[in-house]
């Protein structure tokens, strides 16, 4: 496989990591895992799965790139209240880990109420990452159906879980 096919087949998969734990589209950062890989594709060993490899990357420098935006907040900030205001709460409430166990209970119960055919490729494009085409081989499907699929699935989580949003 050559590297275009690389980053063809593992780009959405890469960007949905970067979304999922900076919170935000990041094409520098996407770019990055893509050179990370690049430059160190001879040292990959074929005991895992290449995919594996790659979002481990991928998680690694976003995780990374968390640290040092952190970083950057509280070396730049002058005054003692913003330094106080930059200092994120990570303590977890039990009402809010009760809150969210709540609400993923709901999501997962919402998922498993839709038809098998939406179900499946939901679950394939936002859980698993694949994207549209990679869905539609391992369907054997035409793409333009997937796309419907995932439409339609989309429409009927929202009104479902309209409270939610």
């Amino acid at each position: 496989m050559n590297f275009k096919e690389i980053i063809e087949n593992n780009k959405q998969n890469v960007r949905n990591i970067i979304r999922l734990i900076t919170k935000e589209t990041n094409e520098d950062l996407e770019q990055e895992v893509f050179v990370k890989v690049w430059k160190n594709q001879d040292k990959y060993e074929e005991k895992g799965n290449f995919k594996t490899w790659i979002n481990t990357i991928a998680k690694n420098l976003s995780k990374d790139y968390l640290k040092s935006a952190d970083r950057m907040v509280q070396t730049n900030s002058t005054t003692d209240e913003e330094v106080i205001n930059s200092i994120k709460d990570n303590k977890v409430t039990p009402e809010g880990a009760f809150m969210a166990k709540l609400r993923q209970k709901r999501i997962i119960k919402a998922i498993d109420s839709l038809k098998p055919k939406l179900k499946e490729v939901i679950m394939l494009y936002d859980i698993e990452g694949y994207s549209y085409e990679q869905i539609a081989e391992k369907l054997n499907v035409p793409v333009g159906t997937v796309k419907s699929r995932i439409y339609n699935a989309k429409k009927e989580l929202a009104l479902q879980l309209e409270d939610l949003l």
